[in-house]
């Protein structure tokens, strides 16, 4: 294998394993609970023509130099806002939504992140 292909693969894992993990869950919702899963990738679906999220992610995924630290800051936010959700705190929001979200900004900031180690070696 190339040795920049390699060094492109060791670097970005993370985005790999994201990526995975999105369509893990795609796959996986479908057997499981079909109505569920529906109803979040059709909510994130719904917020891609958010553009602010979307430039918020992939600014996020392409310039944040530990991409680990957004990724784990990204899941933590969205433990926390769940469990708000469940303690009262957030009335007009659901866990289903926030899932959404993440799933959003996770896959777009991935995008990015792997965009910006292909970048530094097709220079």
């Amino acid at each position: 294998m190339n040795s920049q292909l390699q060094t492109i693969l060791s670097k970005a894992k993370l985005n790999f394993i994201v990526l995975g993990a999105i369509l893990l869950i795609a796959i996986l919702g479908k057997f499981i609970a079909p109505e569920l899963t529906n109803r979040i990738f059709e909510t994130a679906d719904q917020l891609i023509s958010e553009l602010v999220l979307i430039f918020a992610a992939i600014t996020l995924g392409a310039f944040v130099p530990k991409f680990q630290w957004f990724v784990l800051g990204s899941i933590t936010t969205f433990i926390g806002a769940t469990i708000l959700i469940q303690i009262g705190a957030f009335s007009y929001l659901t866990p289903e939504y926030l899932f959404s979200i993440l799933i959003v900004v996770l896959g777009f900031a991935s995008i990015a992140n792997l965009y910006r180690h292909y970048r530094e070696f097709s220079l």
